[in-house]
């Protein structure tokens, strides 16, 4: 069972991909990027 909030995510998720590609990032480094900036 799906919430809202998943979906939420889902769709934040593939705009931080899709955004991470045309700058060239891997989906490595986007992982990296918000784990370092989930740290703050």
């Amino acid at each position: 069972m799906r919430t809202y909030t998943d979906e939420k995510l889902d769709e934040e998720w593939v705009t931080l991909i899709s955004i991470a590609k045309k700058l060239g990032l891997s989906k490595e480094e986007v992982k990296q990027f918000l784990t370092n900036s989930s740290k703050n």
